[in-house]
């Protein structure tokens, strides 16, 4: 079959036939429908759930799920300082989570350590022991920001090809 032109997409759309890929309805509805996994450590993770109170209202975005179980989810929000104690549970939380599966490194501490980096049992930075694709920094991050770092990794799930570019950038 032979491909379509630009004037029979325009009609099919005239007619209210949309046309698409798979892959793009899928990513539309990955990224339109996160679910987090409960998972705070520190003085961040009460800026996590600020952002889904009332006030700020995640769930206006389709985020409003925090879930109980790793699998149940597909986003880990970490948030706050990583010990080296906590490290191999945040590695088995994320190994649980079905894939695709995305994380979020929340706040300065998970980001890099925070203030905490020079101690001897912090983790400097959760990409150590997990990949990241959204960092939200700030110590604590407001729930603006938080906000902003889901719908930043909206446009990651939604446009694959522009991320991968970017990450090699």
């Amino acid at each position: 079959m032979g491909q379509i032109k630009n004037h029979e997409v325009e009609e099919l759309v005239q007619n209210g036939i949309v046309v698409t890929s798979v892959e793009k309805v899928l990513n539309w509805g990955r990224g339109n429908s996160l679910w987090p996994v409960l998972f705070g450590l520190a003085c961040c993770a009460i800026e996590m759930m600020a952002a889904g109170g009332s006030r700020f209202d995640l769930a206006r975005f389709g985020y409003e799920i925090f879930r109980p179980s790793p699998r149940q989810a597909d986003l880990l929000i970490v948030s706050g300082t990583v010990t080296d104690k906590m490290a191999p549970l945040v590695k088995r939380i994320y190994e649980q989570m079905p894939e695709p599966k995305y994380v979020i490194a929340m706040g300065s501490c998970a980001i890099s350590g925070g203030p905490f980096v020079d101690s001897y049992n912090v983790v400097p930075g959760v990409d150590t022991i997990i990949p990241v694709d959204v960092y939200v920094p700030g110590c604590p991050p407001r729930p603006e920001a938080l906000i902003d770092g889901m719908l930043q990794l909206k446009k990651k799930i939604n446009n694959p090809n522009v991320a991968r570019l970017m990450e090699n950038v």
